[in-house]
């Protein structure tokens, strides 16, 4: 069991990270749009990653153009939900989610941590602070990482004491190479859809890059899997 494994060792979550792309490498369209790239099997499995793993996590880009609920949805014979919902993790380094997302509404139901930037202590910040934690939701104040973001080692390290032993990202491409490039991924799961989209549209790992193909980060093929015709990739880190 390697997240039981990784989680006594290191007493930090083994975190895995999941994204769906077409077969040339985007995220969306050129308009932005992703609705939907893999298909409904794909999708369904998803909902069994989000089942097995402690939490899920996405920084605020994701909440604000998407508005998900990041919660299990996998269904019996019968229509009932039978699955675990996970902990929810929004990085957002300036409490820019809204009050009124899915997210927040429900957090009195499905826990809900919001990490921020420690060290805001203007006025608008408290006060929206407040709103968010009558709402239920967990305020975790995190140190700045090397790119002005949420220091996501830091992270793993405050999640792991409270005995959070995975994490599942499910975010856009710029949380995606943040997390590759901290070091804390231990898998991925990367779908392929047999689409193409073309053009300029985001890939699932955004960020500077590497300037050298030495530089990459490196992982190792442990499973291939297909769900009608989309492909399941997953790596796991050497």
């Amino acid at each position: 069991n390697p997240v039981f494994f990784h989680y006594i060792e290191e007493k930090k979550p083994y975190v895995a990270l999941k994204y769906a792309m077409t077969a040339d490498g985007k995220i969306a369209t050129k308009r932005g749009l992703s609705k939907w790239i893999s298909g409904e099997k794909s999708r369904e499995y998803v909902h069994y990653l989000r089942h097995r793993y402690s939490a899920i996590l996405c920084g605020i880009s994701t909440v604000l153009n998407d508005d998900p609920m990041l919660n299990c949805r996998l269904k019996d014979e019968k229509g009932n939900f039978w699955g675990k919902n996970p902990l929810r993790i929004v990085c957002d380094s300036n409490l820019k989610i809204p009050l009124e997302s899915q997210l927040v509404k429900t957090a009195k139901e499905l826990p809900l941590i919001v990490a921020c930037l420690k060290g805001n202590n203007s006025g608008d910040f408290e006060k929206k602070r407040a709103l968010l934690e009558e709402r239920g939701v967990e305020i975790m104040e995190v140190s700045e990482g090397k790119n002005g973001g949420i220091d996501l080692k830091e992270l793993c390290e405050r999640l792991g004491q409270k005995k959070i032993d995975s994490i599942l990202i499910e975010g856009g491409s710029q949380i995606n190479y943040s997390a590759l490039e901290s070091g804390i991924v231990q898998k991925v799961y990367a779908f392929i859809a047999p689409k193409i989209f073309g053009g300029q549209a985001k890939s699932p790992v955004a960020g500077m890059g590497v300037e050298e193909p030495v530089s990459a980060f490196e992982f190792k093929l442990s499973k291939m899997q297909t769900f009608d015709d989309d492909i399941l990739l997953e790596y796991i880190k050497k």
